[in-house]
């Protein structure tokens, strides 16, 4: 697994973010009929919250983000974007284990969606998530604070 670390974001990263999302999601969303470029990139600008979201860095580069929002009892894992060249080695793991570590010590379940047929799905299984309710177009899921926090 490559050198990682992740640092509190900062308004200026949300450009990077924006255009990394259009990245990853594209296949997803073609597949899914949903597919805009300017939709793709506006929606994380709109949504996107530097005192909730975390870089990650891959040798003191940009190579992704992730974001962990409090909401009522639970907290939302959005934002989960990790540039093509760093996925498959670790890195996603490492940091979701990372975020779900501190949300089991403070006794906080945590929810997400992802998009039907995406491949990061089988990354939030292998870390206690279970399906909530589905749709067409997302999956919700939840991991409530006495599963493990994932492989080690």
């Amino acid at each position: 697994m490559a050198d990682w670390e992740i640092r509190p974001a900062v308004a200026s990263d949300v450009e990077a973010v924006a255009e990394l999302r259009a990245v990853v999601l594209r296949a997803d969303l073609e597949r899914l009929g949903r597919y805009d470029d300017r939709r793709v990139r506006q929606r994380l600008r709109d949504g996107f919250d530097p005192a909730h979201t975390w870089v990650i860095e891959v040798g003191g580069t940009f190579a992704g983000c992730v974001a962990l929002r409090p909401a009522g009892d639970a907290h939302w894992l959005e934002h989960f974007y990790l540039a093509p060249r760093h996925q498959g080695g670790g890195i996603g793991s490492g940091v979701l284990r990372e975020l779900l570590e501190r949300c089991d010590r403070g006794g906080v379940p945590v929810r997400l969606n992802v998009l039907q047929g995406s491949a990061a799905r089988r990354l939030y299984e292998r870390h206690g998530f279970t399906v909530e309710t589905e749709d067409p177009v997302d999956v919700f899921m939840v991991r409530g604070t006495s599963r493990p926090a994932g492989p080690r």
